[in-house]
């Protein structure tokens, strides 16, 4: 199948999930060796919870059925460009290559605030308290020999 195939259907789950009222118009589709792993679209509405994006939904859904955290060799198909949550979540869990339709000045111009997020100032509200005894926890999951198995 076509990389324009794949994010056909990607088009397709995000106008699944907007006309049924889950959320905005993202939908995404996880692909590896050809074969289509999962979908997964907007239900930040429909849930009530702001991570529940489309990337997020078929990440978490490719992970179940692949019963692993690592989707290295996997493609994603995505309708609007990761936000730095989602994109967050793609490098942690591996995957490939991502593939977006419209970009984040696009996203603005619908009424999204993803563009804020690349700018943010987080010094303003992210503050390190209790490091030592944080680093001391660190250093247990440090010593585990086998966190494959964990």
């Amino acid at each position: 199948m076509s990389k324009i195939k794949y994010m056909k259907m990607a088009i397709r789950e995000a106008e699944k999930g907007i006309r049924a009222g889950h959320g905005g118009p993202f939908g995404s589709v996880i692909v590896k060796d050809g074969k289509v792993i999962s979908k997964g679209h907007n239900h930040v509405i429909q849930k009530q919870d702001a991570t529940c994006h489309g990337e997020m939904e078929a990440i978490r859904k490719a992970s179940k059925k692949l019963h692993t955290f690592d989707l290295s060799g996997c493609e994603l198909y995505t309708t609007g460009e990761p936000c730095p949550m989602c994109l967050g979540a793609i490098l942690w869990s591996n995957i490939s290559k991502v593939y977006y339709g419209c970009n984040v000045v696009d996203t603005e111009e619908i009424g999204f605030r993803d563009k804020a997020f690349y700018e943010l100032d987080k010094s303003t509200f992210v503050q390190e308290l209790g490091r030592e005894e944080c680093l001391k926890l660190y250093e247990e999951y440090k010593n585990i020999k086998d966190k494959q198995n964990y």
